[in-house]
């Protein structure tokens, strides 16, 4: 018996018969591409760290929107859980489907839903538990007051009681309650007191580490990765102290630079050599965590699965495990005019593209560098491709230097390519590479998640098929809305 179509699978369909087997040559402008390759390599890292360092693993959906990212991301083993992070209900609805077919393969499943509960949330929420069953939602708390939202979802019959994650703020002050304070002690006492109801499960403590979009070291995040665990094992003590919780606390941590540290190459390494400080310490904390305080320990991010110039930027890992061709996420525009010598600083031409805020987002790059203005905060930057294919790539030392074709101004649908020449070098050193009227180009993002907003599906392409890199190979709807 088949199931019913879904409006997705429908337009997919109708997607299909417009541009699989096409070129980038001929499919509209501007489009988003996604590199099926890359995007596994970048799957695969994630799930075999942390199955190698027997961590739970709940990867973010929010940055693509769509069920056949949302697969690789979990992977084919069937005995490992299916935890999601999704931000939007619209997410969590989309997905039940796939849901439904993990649990009738004996996979557990969980949803977060990681926006703090809203009262209009409710009645889809209920009907999301009601759908998948018990334990199937997890619940985003930093406010008491929240906890009304939670037991009118408890009481709405036919739906569960939902896991909960208090949210800890660990320094980014965009949502969660500062630890060591009154407030979260008043929180803690208030999330107990209603599991005590049987209004909720404390599932455990939850932390995102925002801030570390800026760091710009390799390896640093990796110390902020250990302090978002300190935080929260110290916030799980005063849980402990308060009651003794009859399942194991989830200490939840992450954002895309700090949880894709657990793939520097010491976490794995038998040799007697000396070892980073901060992976013994990790190494060792996770050993006591787990074995002495009976802490389950859980990673979650989101854009690691494509990357972007942001991620490039943090240098989160070592250029081993990050770089530049690692980026699986790229917006295909459409060279409309040209404005020879227009450059402020130089002689340079101007180039219009077809691909402005609506299509790359209207996030700059933070400039961290010991200079101001040194480093890059533009809006993209060509990727070597097409009639671009000498563009330079960013190397190690990005965002500092960075040289080539870049995005330097946006408004809504226009984007103005500059050309990037990095100090010290004269005209005769590096001569911009031609563009001309009608030449496609594909620009890294700075943000993948926002790159995608405007988009209602990505054009699939896979680099590892020589000689037919630029064909459409697939093509996935994504779902727009909250």
């Amino acid at each position: 018996m088949s199931l019913p179509q879904t409006p997705t699978t429908q337009l997919k369909e109708q997607l299909l018969k417009t541009h699989l087997g096409n070129s980038l040559y001929q499919v509209p402008t501007p489009s988003i591409i996604l590199d099926l390759s890359k995007i596994k390599t970048n799957c695969n890292r994630m799930i075999e760290a942390a199955e190698r360092l027997n961590l739970l693993w709940r990867p973010h959906i929010k940055s693509h929107k769509t069920q056949e990212l949302t697969r690789l991301q979990v992977g084919e083993n069937k005995t490992t859980p299916v935890l999601l992070v999704v931000s939007t209900i619209l997410e969590a609805e989309n997905i039940t489907p796939l849901l439904k077919e993990y649990q009738s393969q004996g996979r557990d499943i969980n949803v977060l839903f990681s926006f703090p509960l809203f009262p209009s949330a409710v009645p889809r929420l209920a009907k999301f538990t009601t759908n998948l069953g018990p334990k199937s939602l997890t619940l985003m708390i930093d406010d008491p007051a929240q906890l009304q939202a939670i037991e009118s979802l408890a009481k709405t019959p036919n739906a569960h009681p939902p896991l909960v994650f208090i949210k800890i703020d660990g320094g980014y002050r965009r949502a969660g309650v500062i630890p060591n304070t009154s407030k979260c002690s008043e929180l803690i006492d208030a999330v107990l007191a209603s599991e005590k109801q049987g209004n909720c499960i404390l599932h455990g403590l939850y932390i995102h580490a925002g801030y570390s979009y800026g760091h710009r070291e390799d390896w640093a995040a990796l110390k902020t990765l250990a302090d978002e665990f300190t935080t929260l094992a110290a916030v799980a003590e005063e849980v402990r102290s308060k009651t003794c919780p009859g399942h194991p606390l989830v200490l939840s941590v992450g954002a895309t630079p700090t949880a894709t540290t657990i793939q520097h190459p010491h976490f794995f390494s038998n040799e007697s050599e000396e070892i980073d400080p901060t992976t013994k310490e990790l190494q060792d904390l996770f050993v006591k965590w787990k074995t002495e305080d009976g802490y389950q320990l859980e990673v979650h991010a989101g854009a690691y699965t494509t990357l972007d110039l942001q991620q490039l930027a943090t240098h989160a890992r070592d250029s081993t495990l990050m770089k530049a061709d690692d980026i699986a996420i790229s917006i295909l525009a459409e060279v409309a005019s040209i404005y020879p010598n227009r450059s402020q600083n130089s002689k340079a031409d101007e180039i219009l593209i077809n691909a402005g805020c609506l299509s790359l987002g209207r996030e700059p790059m933070a400039d961290k560098g010991k200079i101001p203005g040194q480093d890059y905060t533009g809006w993209g930057i060509v990727m070597p491709w097409g009639p671009a294919q000498q563009n330079p790539i960013p190397g190690p030392n990005f965002p500092t230097v960075h040289e080539g074709w870049q995005v330097g101004r946006i408004s809504q649908e226009h984007g103005i390519l500059v050309w990037h020449q990095q100090q010290g070098k004269n005209s005769t050193e590096k001569e911009e590479i031609p563009l001309k009227y009608g030449d496609r180009v594909r620009i890294w993002p700075n943000h993948s998640c926002i790159a995608g907003a405007c988009f209602d599906y990505y054009l699939v392409v896979d680099s590892s098929l020589k000689g037919r890199e630029d064909k459409v190979i697939d093509v996935w709807p994504r779902w727009r809305g909250w």
